[in-house]
């Protein structure tokens, strides 16, 4: 029931060639394609789009969606003994 409220409220708020791309990404990355889902449909709710989204202007709400869910990757490198240092025990 929920998928179908969902399907129905993004028929209505994408045109063909934005649903085919959130399709594509579905297929590709899931949970993104969720999100982006999330943020149309809120926005929708709140009548915050104005007419139906192109893929361009999908392609611009992807990219807002990918800065808010990026990762922030950072490696703890340690110190690990090294064959060729100078002070060999």
């Amino acid at each position: 029931r929920e998928a179908e409220i969902r399907n129905t409220i993004l028929a209505q708020v994408l045109d063909q060639a934005a649903r085919a791309r959130l399709s594509n990404l579905a297929l590709v990355k899931p949970d993104k394609a969720k999100a982006v889902e999330n943020y149309l449909i809120q926005m929708a709710r709140f009548g915050q789009l104005a007419g139906k989204v192109s893929e361009q202007g999908l392609i611009e709400i992807l990219e807002k969606v990918s800065q808010q869910t990026e990762k922030k990757t950072t490696f703890n490198r340690r110190k690990v003994l090294d064959s060729d240092e100078e002070d060999d025990y």
